[in-house]
């Protein structure tokens, strides 16, 4: 009895001209969103009905590309994160743009897997690294690559700095070698560092979170006594962890004098520049990061300062055997040939912890070529300038107070009443906090400084106008005195 072949399928559409005509309404749509984005609240919470679609089983049949776009539409759209939007300054998040997301779309389009291989995508990664290098002195000899973000960056390096105090302890493991590591990080290091520790088998007791002085910054000479104290005691130190812009302030740590402890101790130098590396972008503001120039690995992120989609981190190596090591296990599979698309100059795979990588770089790429470095420069100083215009509107309100010092781009301030103590204004602060949010009207986040509740306002926003500061400022006092009367 003869069986029926199935009939043979795929996922590109049948109709290319109704695809054609769905893809130009969602450009459209997507165009629409950003040009609107200051018009609408810039958060909103999930309504009860989106919650029950995304509970629902999933769906054994289609139905269909113009019905799928309407769900995205009606239930996730409209329900963002809020960072794109004009007054987003929670945590430090990027904005995208038009541009941007354009290039994402292109990206998926050719959907190159860019563990190496002749294509052009990993030529188009060495190109941004190749300009990452230049922009934050490292020499031309270091490696890097780019990755999910700051937490892959921060452990890549650090990986990196492992293998530099204990070449071969990839291929030993940590239960063999006899060294007991520390790290060193201030006390307002991102937690990313501890995830590291952990990870590499170091342990989060091993992470020595150093004190900092009044302005936030590591204190450098702790730093020295808990690097003799260590040593004492039978200790080899891996790693110092110097911060380029704390996410909590946005302090920067005094990378020159920490790289001279570097140097007179022989420990690496890794440099958490979040989005304070960037800074160099900035001709004004880069003295700001002397000494960054002599870390030996630096991580930092492209979709925070740079103002590209989420996700774009970036991690540069000084000393590319030590960067190598731990992530080129053989494979027989990644053999290289000297033709075919096995070829090229470059294997991203042996460089990180990823084999499939996405093709990220091209709208890092698509960002540079088409603004220039000059115009982020411009960016990072206008949000700069801006959190100074913020600290100048809360120092001039005596219902307002700064909760710490506003050197860069992260302001940290409460509303305050004279006659309530400080956990009775942590509540007050929290109230008017959730409350702003749940408005739409914009989105601070918060922090603790020293049992200090505060509002906290990070500027990585090209959206953001002056008069969206002096709105939030209005609104905080307006909120506080409502909460405050009861």
């Amino acid at each position: 009895m003869e069986r029926d072949e199935p009939a043979w399928e795929t996922l590109d559409p049948s109709d290319w001209d109704a695809m054609r005509e769905l893809a130009h309404r969602m450009v459209d749509d997507m165009i629409d969103y950003h040009r609107g984005l200051g018009s609408r609240p810039a958060w909103q919470p999930l309504p009860a009905e989106a919650k029950r679609a995304f509970a629902e089983p999933f769906p054994s049949a289609g139905r269909g590309d113009d019905v799928a776009y309407e769900q995205f539409s009606e239930l996730i759209r409209p329900y963002s994160f809020g960072n794109a939007h004009p007054r987003g300054w929670g945590w430090v998040n990027g904005t995208g743009s038009p541009m941007m997301a354009l290039a994402e779309m292109w990206a998926s389009s050719m959907n190159p897997n860019v563990w190496g291989g002749e294509h052009a995508a990993p030529y188009v990664e060495a190109q941004v690294i190749e300009w990452a290098k230049q922009l934050v002195g490292m020499p031309q000899d270091a490696t890097g690559l780019l990755v999910t973000g700051g937490s892959v960056a921060n452990l890549v390096g650090l990986t990196a700095a492992r293998e530099g105090a204990s070449p071969g302890v990839s291929t030993r493991g940590m239960v063999e070698d006899a060294k007991r590591f520390v790290i060193y990080a201030s006390a307002q290091a991102h937690n990313s560092i501890d995830k590291a520790a952990g990870l590499l088998g170091i342990g989060w007791n091993a992470l020595r979170h150093v004190p900092v002085d009044a302005d936030y910054r590591m204190d450098v000479g702790a730093l020295e006594q808990q690097i003799a104290d260590d040593r004492a005691a039978g200790f080899t130190p891996m790693a110092i962890v110097a911060t380029a812009a704390t996410v909590n302030t946005g302090a920067i740590d005094d990378i020159d004098a920490i790289a001279d402890v570097c140097a007179r101790e022989r420990i690496w130098l890794h440099v958490d520049g979040a989005f304070g590396a960037l800074l160099a972008l900035s001709p004004s503001l880069k003295p700001l990061l002397k000494g960054m120039e002599r870390a030996d690995s630096i991580a930092f992120d492209l979709h925070k300062w740079l103002y590209v989609p989420i996700e774009a981190g970036c991690v540069l190596v000084r000393h590319p055997d030590h960067h190598r090591a731990p992530f080129s296990p053989p494979a027989a599979y990644l053999a290289s040939f000297s033709r075919g698309v096995s070829t090229g100059a470059h294997f991203y795979g042996g460089l990180g912890p990823q084999l499939t990588r996405s093709f990220r770089a091209l709208k890092v790429w698509l960002a540079l070529q088409s603004n220039g470095t000059a115009k982020f420069g411009r960016l990072i100083d206008q949000n700069v300038r801006q959190a100074a215009l913020l600290a100048d509107l809360v120092n001039h309100d005596d219902r307002l107070e700064l909760v710490a010092p506003a050197p860069l781009n992260i302001v940290c301030f409460r509303y305050t009443a004279r006659a309530i103590d400080d956990a009775g204004l942590n509540e007050i602060n929290r109230e008017i906090l959730l409350r702003l949010q749940e408005s739409g009207l914009a989105i601070p986040s918060s922090t603790e400084l020293n049992g200090v509740f505060a509002l906290r306002v990070a500027l990585t926003n090209h959206r953001t106008a002056d008069d969206d500061l002096r709105n939030l400022a209005a609104a905080v006092t307006s909120l506080g005195d409502a909460v405050t009367a009861g």
